[in-house]
């Protein structure tokens, strides 16, 4: 998630072969999610919450593979080259996408701190964002 009152920069990133790349304008400080959920466990993603209108896809659309599982209301969209996922979009936040904090370039500025997200008892986890 995104933080408040810290000035916005530009970051790049994207997956492991360099299929799929994107920028985004973040604060210089965010909230990561660190969710626990059968997906994200299983592949260490870091959410950076980002609003739509502040990421821009600028190479690969045509080589992300969409997967749904559950409820469908999440959409993993992965490399069809390399299998990473490296953005998203999550049911917790339909006008942003979930970015992997671990995608991004190095040599970013942004700093940042990592809160748990209970990913496995999704709907009361959720009540908890609605406060942010």
């Amino acid at each position: 998630m995104t933080g408040q009152g810290t000035a916005s920069i530009t970051i790049e990133g994207g997956c492991h072969c360099g299929a799929v790349r994107f920028e985004a304008d973040v604060p210089g400080h965010v909230r990561l999610l660190s969710c626990n959920c059968s997906m994200c466990a299983k592949t260490g993603f870091l959410h950076m919450i980002v609003p739509h209108g502040d990421f821009r896809l600028i190479a690969g659309h045509d080589a992300l593979t969409s997967y749904r599982f559950g409820t469908g209301a999440a959409e993993h969209l992965f490399c069809r080259t390399c299998g990473i996922r490296s953005f998203y979009q999550p049911r917790s936040h339909p006008d942003s996408w979930s970015v992997d904090f671990r995608c991004l370039d190095e040599g970013h500025s942004v700093t940042a701190e990592i809160e748990a997200f209970d990913g496995r008892n999704w709907e009361a986890a959720r009540t908890a964002l609605a406060d942010d």
